[in-house]
């Protein structure tokens, strides 16, 4: 049996790009997860949620990273890998923000603005 720390991060990211293009689908997602997973050893989860906010709601993506006793790590490796991902999603669905939780802080990456 093997036995790690256990430490998890949530990414949120949206699948409408900005708050009226293209919406993107779930198998996008997977496609993106697959890819970074195939090149950085990690087991993720994959959600389709929806947002509930002042005047507005949205289809999104709750993305879960786990410390994996299959892939062990630390907290800052997880929380790196986190971010990562979150910058693919906010660059690849075109999304104005994308917050990441972790036990400690939740983090927002946003489009820079020009």
């Amino acid at each position: 049996m093997k036995t790690v720390n256990t430490f998890s991060v949530i990414i949120y990211t949206g699948a409408k790009e900005h708050y009226n293009g293209t919406i993107h689908s779930y198998d996008e997602a997977k496609e993106i997860l697959q890819k970074y997973c195939n090149i950085n050893p990690l087991c993720v989860t994959l959600k389709q949620i929806e947002y509930i906010y002042k005047d507005r709601n949205e289809i999104g993506f709750e993305i879960g990273l786990i410390n994996y006793p299959r892939f062990p790590s630390i907290p800052e490796e997880i929380t790196n890998k986190a971010i990562e991902i979150a910058i693919i999603f906010r660059e690849k669905f075109n999304q104005f923000k994308v917050s990441i939780e972790t036990p400690e802080k939740t983090f927002m990456i946003e489009e820079e603005i020009q």
